[in-house]
């Protein structure tokens, strides 16, 4: 358990990602590309002033080398300021492969690995 926290919920490892990573997301009307801070098989974390209450739905286009990778995910939190942390919720059946193939690009650039 990390100190000061309770213990992950979390189902998969996330892995840190370099400045260049971007999404595309439209949400409640709003659309808007921001970097993206962290990233597993079920969800990232990305950065934005923007706030949405828990379970608003997502749609996300990743602006990557892998080529495209759309996906609807849902709000899981709000830090005010920061960003938002979003679970996928679908995945098209086509870009599986190419996000399976980005977090594998992400995990060889990171010097952790995984966080």
């Amino acid at each position: 358990m990390r100190p000061g926290n309770s213990p992950s919920r979390r189902l998969t490892s996330r892995v840190g990602v370099p400045e260049d990573t971007w999404v595309f997301w439209q949400c409640k009307g709003r659309e808007d590309i921001s970097r993206v801070r962290d990233l597993s098989p079920g969800g990232l974390f990305i950065e934005t002033p923007s706030q949405f209450p828990a379970n608003s739905e997502t749609k996300l286009h990743f602006l990557v080398q892998e080529g495209e990778i759309s996906a609807q995910a849902v709000v899981r939190h709000t830090r005010p300021g920061t960003g938002l942390g979003l679970k996928f919720i679908s995945v098209r059946e086509e870009h599986h492969r190419p996000l399976a193939a980005l977090l594998n690009r992400l995990r060889n650039l990171s010097p952790s690995g995984e966080k």
